[in-house]
């Protein structure tokens, strides 16, 4: 009788170690908290968005203007007991010369055209121009979804109308585009239905700049639908009697959503940059509400003897861009799935 052989023992391999990290969203959080660049870049915009929305508090508390109200025969007091006039003759003999930089705290960079202090504008034109471009980006980002869904899911006629719109809308330079919209819409305004926007709201130019913006966050989003909607795991949901309305809010909403952030950003920045140049030329923000467009409009006029007044709220404009700009890229490296691929391609 032979002796049975003994049990060898299995082979185990090497273990398999949990994916570490959680889900994207927590890696792609993670991978924005380690990047220096994009906290430099968040600490900057939050210094600039900080220092607009404390405008009431230095107009009010610390210079003590009223930065929407002309004072053409005004004065005001330096440290040294010096009463001078805000507006003064111009060297030449013609026209007048606001006050320069005075490094105190009442018009810190000068005064303009209209002897309003320049510091106390250029917080309150940047607060104006961030919420603009915030809402402006906020209303391209949400109707591009919406209609992306849209197109991308129900296909077919649907789809064809939608994407010839969105054609016909990208067909247009951006910027011609919102200016023949501004100057229709710049006297009296938009109506559409029961909604009624003012001339004088800055309401107006969200809107204008927001669906100007629309294609270019619809397209991507469409594209994404369609790739997503011929995916096996909707075609299993589809199968399992899962409706319409389920399908969109559990499989694919999900799955286009982090487009959207990563164009968010830019969206952002595009729209600052478009409702300074409206503006810039006169159609934008209307007075004597102010934004850096037309602050830099103001300082135009004066850029050889107070260039300060075009120069610090141009710098601001294109120091938020420019940090806005970062920030979508380091979101959409962390947030976009081949993001890994691409890094390594380089």
């Amino acid at each position: 009788m032979t002796e049975p052989h003994p049990a060898q023992p299995a082979v185990v391999g090497p273990r398999a170690e949990p994916e570490s990290g959680g889900g994207p969203w927590r890696r792609g959080l993670r991978a924005l908290l380690g990047n220096s660049r994009v906290m430099v870049s968040a600490a900057v915009l939050a210094v600039i968005v900080v220092l607009c929305l404390l405008a009431p508090l230095y107009a009010g508390h610390i210079s003590g203007t009223d930065p929407f109200v002309a004072d053409p025969v005004g004065s005001t007091v330096l440290d040294d007991g010096t009463v001078v006039p805000l507006l003064q003759p111009a060297p030449q003999g013609v026209g007048v010369l606001p006050i320069g930089p005075t490094g105190q705290a009442h018009f810190l960079l000068g005064a303009d055209g209209d002897g309003r202090d320049v510091a106390a504008r250029i917080l309150y034109g940047g607060r104006n121009t961030l919420v603009i471009g915030v809402l402006a980006g906020l209303v391209a980002c949400a109707g591009g979804l919406v209609v992306g869904l849209i197109a991308g899911y129900v296909g077919g006629v649907v789809d064809g109308v939608l994407s010839r719109i969105l054609d016909v809308v990208w067909a247009f330079p951006v910027l011609m585009l919102a200016i023949s919209i501004s100057a229709i819409s710049f006297a009296s305004g938009i109506s559409l239905g029961f909604v009624r926007v003012s001339s004088g709201s800055l309401a107006l130019p969200v809107l204008i700049i927001g669906v100007v913006y629309v294609p270019y966050v619809a397209r991507p989003v469409r594209g994404a639908v369609l790739s997503v909607r011929a995916a096996d795991y909707v075609g299993a949901a589809t199968s399992y009697g899962a409706g319409h309305g389920r399908i969109i809010r559990r499989e694919i909403l999900p799955n286009v959503l982090s487009r959207v952030i990563v164009l968010f950003p830019l969206m952002v920045a595009t729209a600052m940059l478009l409702e300074s140049g409206l503006s810039f030329l006169g159609i934008g923000v209307h007075p004597p509400a102010a934004s850096w467009g037309t602050i830099i409009e103001d300082g135009t006029q004066l850029l050889r003897s107070r260039p300060l007044m075009a120069i610090v709220p141009g710098a601001l404009l294109a120091i938020t861009v420019c940090v806005l700009n970062i920030l979508g890229d380091a979101i959409r490296d962390a947030f976009d799935p081949k993001a890994e691929l691409r890094m390594r391609a380089r």
